[in-house]
């Protein structure tokens, strides 16, 4: 549910800077969305990988034990850094490049992920909440909203 919750956070945040600071819709929401949704939800995926391995895979649906989640911790914390960065990147003359970058990492690596937990239920069943629910569609709307707005911006 955590996903929500950032989802949230972030159209606050831009929408609070909108309002105080200014600048244009689509790049501030987009930087909202990489700092937040993708940087703390990044970091966060990292905490409960790396230091609650057990817990988070039976609440996916998955054998705990398997040193993979050490590793996908990894790449949440990787990705999770590139979204923290994106934020504070911003009116520099990388910001593009960076933007396009994280963007990049984060749709191979959502996608991927969605594919995985479509196949899960498929081929088992598995309707836990980490496999199928709120984080399910994350995986595939969070990187429609960031090319929708990286290419609005």
């Amino acid at each position: 549910m955590y996903v929500a919750y950032l989802a949230v956070a972030a159209v606050v945040g831009a929408l609070l800077q909108l309002l105080f600071v200014g600048g244009g819709f689509a790049g501030t929401l987009l930087a909202w969305f990489l700092g937040v949704q993708v940087g703390l939800g990044g970091i966060w995926a990292f905490l409960g990988h790396y230091f609650k391995s057990a817990e988070v895979a039976r609440y996916i649906g998955w054998p705990p034990g398997s040193p993979f989640q050490k590793e996908i911790a990894f790449t949440n914390l990787a990705l999770g850094v590139c979204g923290v960065l994106s934020f504070f990147m911003r009116n520099t003359a990388w910001q593009n490049g960076f933007w396009l970058a994280t963007i990049l990492f984060a749709t191979v690596f959502l996608v991927g992920a969605f594919s995985v937990h479509v196949k899960e239920r498929e081929k088992t069943g598995n309707t836990n909440p980490g496999n199928a629910g709120p984080v399910f569609f994350a995986d595939l709307l969070v990187p429609i909203a960031l090319w929708v707005l990286f290419l609005a911006a």
